[in-house]
């Protein structure tokens, strides 16, 4: 945020996904973003459709990010620069000859522009997930920030602005001052106040003027309403990341000009580390060298992209692998919801098929009515070919002359790609497919999985999917809900409320309820599928006690399919279903549920699941993130949990932590949404597949333990009386899973010693400390008298004095593996003289609290798992424990 001035293996490895090597030039049409001879090429800016047209917006932004191309030359020494920038326009949006799209989509860009605003109002912010050094997932600006030229009094030009975002966007650095904790005392025993550098002038401020700094501590506490002016001029170099506003600043602070000391998310996430120290590790810097001479880079050129006709086509496999393990009745099951359901109006889209062969099964039709939709159901393949080789070039060369019909190219067209074969000959289609402009999803069924699919999709921008050959596995039809427009227009996109499947023996009954809350209900669609022949018994109660039956639904035979669309919007409540299987053998009965938004004034609450990366080897951990929200707000009380579907093994549910163990806050904290009294009663609902990742080298069963607890990096020291007390988050045994076996907390009077040299510090008795379970907030509390009566801390004379202790933690699981030393915390001890007998330094401890909260959001976890499907389940109610998510 930019500051204004003011367990365990689940199943063995089976199949190695191998990258293939491409010339420079090849990678680089599907790179998006990169960074080439000090230039960046392809930065996407995109604009939310619900954002008004102005003619001054455009050429705002534009001014920014050639500003900031020259302002972030200068503060990397000659490093990097912007080159080219494409600016994707709403298709709302009607003055101007923009560009069609290829692969450009609002889900992909880089900075975002909405009208959407948060408790801050329109600052700046970038959203950070992934930790220190690590890249963030987007930018975001209002469009107020960019045309109210007012606001740069307080941020800074918005080129400024930009470059402390892009640091953090880009290299995974944080701020440098902190609203709350404004001052300090440092190990001087001094107030400081919260910079980088601490050459960086101003005065005292209390409440009826200048005063000295010693002024703002009243009972060993800072006064309320002291504050720190900075001076308008300044001779202070830097830093950006501090603020950016002062014109003399125009580097980040390095290990010279650092301020270890300062109470910041710098120092909290990258241990101690300079912001100059994070970027020079970069690949950027890693892989480029500064430019020669004196001469400025050119200025960065715009390109302006729109959206045209939305156009997709499904590519299907109907190799006679379709035929096994009913992989045809669920593509045929997941195909027609999406044509029914989840494709938007005035979509276009076409069909193919392929086996060894392709074949163009529907050209583009556009959907206007029920009737385009059904008209299209009726395209979808009945029946696999004899052969079981696939070609899925040959597919997708048919998809091409399909989607090429409408405008003669396949520029900003999506292909949804299906298959179960293996196609050693995938790479021969990769230039074309990329050249082509089109973004294509790939949707890999069974075991025998494609071994160059996945890489396609990464090279067109597109999703991948994995889905396991299991009955009751619903994970099709969650791959084809995830596919949208990728407009970010919320309102008129399709949102999954329900995805189950249970196998039902006979006479059996499936049952559930789902919530449906009052910022959905639009468009409502619950569907019903089953495996054997005839349809199960259906009921269906609405929150008034309305009643469904299979009679009100609309029936597919063929497909073994029911839906029922909701006439208007369905009432918000608790929706209760039962279905009976009267068939006399078991089957797989799965229930879907979707909506839309109930009204263009309230966003809905979604949720956003994806992987850090698309594979990682054993032993490596891999993280799995879920964004909770309502439009840029995160939502409260909520659980979430991921459904991990393996290859053959059972599913493994995992619950997610936002509980500081592994995970990154938004840099941005935007005020938390409540859940309205309509929620309150009835809890909410939200579905959203996360993709599928692979995991490499697994060893086979039995495997030693090689997975410490998480790093703690929220570990806080507060003082209280003649106590401090420690606060921070449980990791677990394994990462952030099960329970550690024990603490060790260290205290040393110098940062640079626990830093550096935590094995020597004094360490605390913490034997009667014992961890909890992964995800709680622990409290422990000790005697400051027991620290500060030491020789080495004892005042000269009868005065009083302030001392800086500073304290750290690590976890140790039942091996003794033990993690990574936390984020260091300190406190101030006011020191009075005492004669009392010095202890021995393991017996520092009086007694440890602690207290159990539950909480949401992130998980660091190893996931030892072949080919996975990861959905992301997030449900709230009355009864859940209050949790944070952001």
């Amino acid at each position: 945020m930019t500051h204004r001035d003011s367990e365990g293996p689940v199943c063995s490895l089976k199949f190695v996904t191998l990258l293939v090597a491409l010339s420079p030039e090849f990678l680089f049409l599907g790179a998006g973003l990169q960074l080439r001879d000090n230039g960046y090429d392809g930065l996407l800016v995109a604009v939310n459709p619900q954002v008004s047209e102005d003619q001054n917006l455009i050429p705002n932004i534009k001014e920014m990010i050639t500003e900031a191309s020259f302002y972030l030359f200068n503060a990397t020494k000659r490093r990097v620069f912007f080159r080219n920038v494409k600016i994707l326009i709403p298709a709302t949006w009607k003055a101007g000859n923009y560009s069609k799209v290829k692969q450009e989509s609002y889900e992909k860009a880089n900075v975002i522009v909405t009208d959407w605003y948060g408790a801050h109002g329109d600052d700046p912010y970038t959203l950070q997930y992934r930790g220190c050094g690590k890249e963030g997932k987007y930018i975001h600006f209002t469009s107020e920030f960019l045309l109210n030229d007012g606001l740069t009094a307080g941020y800074g030009s918005r080129g400024r602005v930009f470059v402390h975002e892009w640091a953090h966007f880009r290299w995974g650095v944080f701020d440098e001052y902190n609203n709350e904790k404004p001052f300090y005392i440092n190990g001087q025993s001094q107030i400081e106040v919260t910079r980088c550098s601490s050459d960086i002038a101003g005065i005292f401020v209390c409440e009826k003027g200048p005063c000295p700094q010693e002024n703002c501590i009243i009972s060993k506490i800072f006064q309320e309403g002291c504050m720190f002016i900075y001076n308008s001029t300044q001779n202070a170099t830097s830093s950006i990341m501090f603020m950016q506003s002062l014109s003399s600043v125009v580097e980040f602070c390095n290990a010279s000009t650092h301020n270890q000391e300062a109470p910041n998310k710098q120092n909290q996430m990258c241990s101690l580390r300079s912001v100059w120290d994070i970027i020079t590790d970069s690949d950027d810097f890693s892989n480029s060298l500064p430019m020669n001479g004196t001469e400025l880079p050119p200025p960065p050129t715009f390109s302006l992209v729109q959206a045209g006709d939305r156009v997709v086509c499904l590519v299907l496999d109907v190799s006679s692998k379709m035929a096994e393990a009913d992989r045809l009745l669920q593509l045929q099951q997941a195909a027609e919801f999406y044509l029914m359901q989840i494709a938007e109006i005035h979509t276009f889209v076409g069909i193919a098929s392929f086996h060894s062969k392709g074949e163009i099964r529907a050209q583009l039709h556009q959907i206007n009515n029920d009737d385009d939709r059904k008209l299209l159901v009726s395209y979808l393949p009945v029946t696999v070919s004899a052969e079981a080789e696939t070609s899925v070039c040959s597919g997708l060369k048919k998809g091409f002359e399909v989607v090429e019909k409408l405008n003669g190219k396949a520029f900003g067209s999506v292909m949804i790609l299906v298959t179960s074969g293996d196609d050693e000959h995938i790479t021969n289609c990769f230039l074309t497919a990329l050249s082509s402009g089109s973004t294509i999803h790939t949707i890999a069924l069974g075991s025998s999985t494609v071994k160059n699919l996945e890489e396609l999709s990464h090279l067109t921008g597109g999703l991948k999917f994995f889905v396991p050959d299991k009955s009751n596995s619903n994970s099709m039809i969650d791959a084809f809900s995830r596919i949208s427009s990728g407009t970010g227009d919320i309102f008129q996109q399709h949102i999954q409320l329900e995805s189950t499947g249970e196998n039902v023996k006979p006479q059996h009954q499936l049952k559930n309820t789902v919530p449906v809350d009052d910022s959905v209900g639009n468009d409502t669609t619950f569907l019903v599928t089953w495996q054997t022949s005839g349809p199960p018994e259906l009921v269906l109660f609405d929150p008034n006690g309305r009643k469904y039956n299979m009679d009100d639904f609309i029936i597919n035979l063929a497909f073994r399919t029911a839906h029922l669309r909701i006439p208007g919007t369905a009432k918000p409540g608790l929706w209760t279903y039962t279905l009976n299987n009267t068939h006399h053998s078991p089957q797989a009965l799965k229930v879907t549920v979707t909506s839309r938004a109930s009204r263009s004034a309230m966003p809905p609450a979604t949720v956003e699941a994806f992987v850090e990366r698309d594979s990682t080897h054993f032993p490596h951990p891999l993280m799995i993130y879920a964004i909770v929200r309502r439009g840029f707000y995160p939502v409260l009380n909520a659980t979430v949990t991921a459904t991990i579907e393996p290859e053959t093994a059972d599913p493994v549910m995992l619950k997610l932590f936002d509980d500081g163990a592994g995970n990154i806050q938004m840099n941005a904290p935007r005020k938390p949404v409540g859940r309205s009294e309509e929620e309150q009663k009835w809890g909410f609902s939200r579905i959203s597949s996360g993709g599928s990742f692979s995991v490499l080298g697994v060893p086979a069963d039995p495997h030693p333990d090689v997975f410490p607890p998480c790093k703690i990096i929220d570990l806080e020291a507060v003082k209280e009386e003649e106590e401090v007390i420690l606060s921070w988050t449980a990791p677990g045994e394994d990462l952030d899973q099960g329970q550690a076996n024990s603490y060790e907390i260290r205290v040393s009077k110098s940062l640079q010693n626990i830093q550096d040299d935590f094995n020597n510090a004094i360490l605390v008795n913490t034997s009667k400390l014992n961890p909890q379970q992964a995800g709680t907030k622990e409290i422990f509390k000790f005697s400051s008298e027991l620290f500060t009566n030491r020789p080495e801390y004892q005042p000269d004379g009868e005065a009083q004095k302030s001392h800086r202790i500073y304290m750290a933690i690590r976890a140790v699981d039942r091996n003794s593996l033990k993690s990574a030393v936390s984020n260091i915390a300190q406190a101030s001890l006011l020191i009075l003289p005492n004669s009392s007998p010095v202890l021995d330094r393991d017996d520092l401890i009086l007694k440890g609290v602690l207290t159990a909260i539950g909480i949401i959001g992130i998980i660091c976890l190893t996931i030892v798992v072949t080919h996975c499907v990861l959905n992301r389940k997030k449900r709230a109610g009355k009864k859940e424990n209050e949790t944070k998510l952001l």
